[in-house]
């Protein structure tokens, strides 16, 4: 089982904050760092300093990390054109090194941050992505000399040169998450490696698990070409005491952590963990608050990590 960290940037946190915890998460082993793709704060708190972009911050942690993986969970359709989102992020995959980035794409679903920073926010973001995954991917894979073009409802590309070129080859993994019943499961079926569940119950998780695993077989894929992930919230405490305290920074309930996250104590969330694995999760996205609680990310290295 893979352990990632997953940040909520605009939330509140600078990109030396973000540095810093990129960097703890790579000293500790944990396989990869990745944060949201939002620009407008949730719910209460000031979300000072204010937004970061997140491919600006991974193209920076690309160069100020060595090994971790870094990667967004998950780019909006919305925020950027397909031509231009492939370019970043070949770039990004150059700066980091083969096999280190990985994008995560989906519709986007805050109308708030779109209207705030002027952002079309249309119907049809369903379209948008599937054209998009089509036209990345067109775009990376086109052969060295070769243009590439493609004509839908939303884009038009003419002869683009499709430069730069992924150093992954034969490109950055791409994830897609979501609980549509039919066209979730076929696009990531279709473009994606991963199949990732974002703050879904346990069962709801092994029930689209169960989805994908029918539209990778019905693609012709073997099913060991899907990897199967969740995002989940951590609160992980030493003891009761601990426990409740780190819940009441991040405003949450410890036993809404306990049902529905990864809360509770080491052994409590080894054994959630293990749930997971067993319907065939093989990844899991610990999303972190607390940005400023290192001593969290040691105990989940030294006692969660460290019994998988």
């Amino acid at each position: 089982m893979d352990l990632r960290i997953f940040t909520e940037p605009q939330q509140g946190a600078s990109y030396d904050t973000l540095l810093t915890v990129a960097k703890a998460a790579e000293d500790l082993g944990f396989d990869a760092f990745f944060r949201s793709d939002h620009y407008l704060k949730m719910g209460d708190g000031s979300g000072l300093p204010g937004p970061t972009d997140a491919w600006i911050t991974l193209a920076g942690l690309a160069r100020e990390t060595r090994r971790i993986k870094l990667g967004t969970l998950v780019t909006p359709v919305t925020f950027r054109l397909p031509g231009p989102l492939a370019i970043s992020v070949a770039q990004v995959d150059a700066m980091a090194g083969a096999g280190r980035v990985e994008l995560g794409l989906g519709t986007g679903w805050f109308a708030a941050e779109h209207t705030a920073y002027g952002i079309p926010f249309p119907d049809k973001r369903f379209d948008l992505l599937e054209e998009q995954l089509q036209i990345v991917t067109g775009l990376w894979n086109t052969p060295d000399g070769e243009t590439y073009s493609f004509k839908g409802e939303h884009y038009t590309l003419s002869d683009a040169p499709a430069l730069p070129k992924p150093v992954t080859k034969p490109h950055p993994p791409i994830i897609i998450g979501g609980g549509g019943p039919k066209r979730t499961p076929r696009l990531a079926a279709q473009y994606a490696s991963e199949f990732n569940t974002s703050f879904r119950t346990f069962d709801e998780s092994e029930r689209l698990f169960g989805t994908v695993r029918d539209a990778v077989a019905a693609n012709g894929r073997t099913p060991d070409s899907m990897t199967y992930s969740a995002a989940l919230t951590v609160c992980v405490g030493r003891d009761e005491a601990e426990i409740v305290k780190r819940a009441a920074v991040i405003g949450k309930d410890p036993a809404a952590l306990r049902e529905n996250g990864l809360g509770g104590t080491p052994s409590e969330v080894v054994d959630k963990i293990g749930r997971y694995a067993a319907i065939g999760a093989q990844r899991l996205y610990l999303q972190v608050m607390d940005l400023s609680d290192l001593d969290h990310l040691e105990l989940i290295a030294s006692q969660v990590m460290g019994q998988l």
